[in-house]
């Protein structure tokens, strides 16, 4: 059997296996085993790629970023830091129509400043946001959809966890990635409050909520709000401020951001030695998780380049006549579809290995194209049936919720259509990505 065919069987046997419900970075890890082996005909070379795939692909120090930042995000969010920039999100937009709404947007979209976990996100504004939205009449769909549609900020505005996985697959500057996700997550920001403002207009039963009264709930005043948000800024300036002025790499910048969130949970008195061991293991679990996925990626990416697989598709695609539109917008399709099946980070590591190659031919801003591809990725977190954080939302909001999943995603729908807007946005106009480069 040619090594070309034994490739392209992998990659319908991995989306079998994947489907079936086998972890992804085991279904990467076993398949490229059983590849290698087949096409070398020596159990021993396989074995020897496993090898060094396993010390080549997390041995060099930009993986430090992976721990730091993950236990940025978790300190960050054991520091009540998202109640306190929705508190003060919600201060300002009080009477507004929807204002609440655009409070957790802009609350979503600081928190996603200091954590790079969309996860994370959905999880804390659930508890937030959402049973003060009931409690003000807004429609339980727009509630949970405006959460699960701002979550998905926590992975395009640096510092984000997907971006790092991106750089590493593609062997970019985590940095620049960082650097580039700024201008798009303002931009997805600025249209989910002017989507919520038209929403509330035009459709206000769906939006639902109450113009609140400066009597029913005494006005937070300026100096109340600046004590809770200077922390906030401090944090998001140092880690990102550092980084876009070259001050230190994006490892150091990891950190910086974790020392400071660490001295920040202090302060507030939220960390405690129960606290800061349950931050440790959490930080412990998600970077091993991460590191085997990496691992299994690049043992992917080193079978399909042994089979011949990435060559044969670069040939085909730039040979075909379809030109580089034509591979984007193929991309496109296939990310959305397994959007609906997989998880951000399982698409990653089967798109980006097959894609790269035709890529390169085309010359293609792999920076760019980053962002581009996280926001295709990240409208799988609200599609169903496997919409991530519509079930992160679903299992935070606890068994006695009369909210249901088809709510959740019904509420997300719209958020999800915006998201769509800003990636052609940003794939028409590539200078929103590398702008500040």
């Amino acid at each position: 059997m040619e090594p070309a065919v034994i490739g392209l069987l992998s990659v319908a046997a991995m989306l079998v296996l994947i489907w079936a419900g086998m972890y992804v970075g085991v279904a990467l890890m076993l398949l490229s085993f059983i590849g290698v082996w087949i096409i070398r005909a020596d159990a021993g070379v396989a074995a020897n790629l496993l090898a060094l795939a396993a010390n080549d692909a997390i041995s060099d120090y930009v993986f430090g970023v992976v721990p730091l930042f993950v236990l940025m995000g978790l300190v960050v969010s054991v520091a009540d830091i998202g109640k306190d920039t929705f508190d003060v999100a919600e201060e300002l937009f009080r009477k507004v129509r929807g204002g609440l709404g655009i409070a957790t947007v802009a609350a979503n979209a600081v928190f996603a400043a200091i954590t790079g976990i969309s996860i994370a996100s959905a999880a804390v504004f659930t508890k937030v946001a959402v049973p003060e939205m009931l409690r003000h009449g807004y429609n339980p769909r727009f509630a949970v959809g405006v959460v699960a549609g701002s979550s998905v900020l926590g992975m395009l505005i640096p510092p984000s966890l997907l971006l790092i996985l991106y750089g590493v697959l593609t062997e970019k500057s985590i940095g620049d990635l960082f650097i580039a996700g700024i201008i798009p997550g303002l931009v997805l920001s600025g249209a989910y409050v002017l989507a919520i403002l038209i929403m509330g207009r035009l459709w206000p039963g769906f939006v639902g909520g109450r113009i609140e009264r400066a009597v029913e709930r005494p006005r937070m005043s300026a100096g109340r709000m600046t004590a809770r948000m200077v922390p906030v800024v401090l944090l998001i300036v140092l880690v990102l401020g550092g980084l876009y002025g070259g001050l230190f790499t994006p490892t150091e910048g990891g950190a910086v951001g974790a020392a400071g969130a660490l001295v920040l949970a202090l302060l507030k008195r939220k960390l405690d030695w129960r606290v800061l061991w349950t931050v440790l293991v959490d930080t412990a679990h998600i970077t091993a998780a991460i590191c085997f996925l990496i691992i299994a990626a690049q043992l992917y990416a080193r079978m399909l380049a042994v089979s011949g697989v990435t060559e044969l598709l670069r040939v085909l695609i730039v040979d075909s006549g379809l030109g580089f539109p034509g591979l984007l917008a193929m991309f496109v399709v296939v990310v959305l579809v397994l959007g609906t099946i997989l998880d951000s980070s399982s698409i990653m590591l089967i798109t980006i290995p097959l894609a790269l190659p035709a890529l390169v031919g085309f010359g293609t801003d792999l920076i760019w194209f980053g962002i581009v591809t996280l926001l295709a990725v990240e409208i799988g977190l609200l599609t169903p049936p496997f919409g991530i954080a519509v079930f992160v939302i679903r299992a935070t909001l606890g068994a006695d919720s009369r909210i249901e999943l088809r709510d959740i995603f019904a509420g997300a729908a719209p958020f999800a259509a915006v998201m769509f807007t800003v990636l052609l946005l940003v794939i028409a106009f590539p200078r929103l990505a590398t702008a500040l480069l």
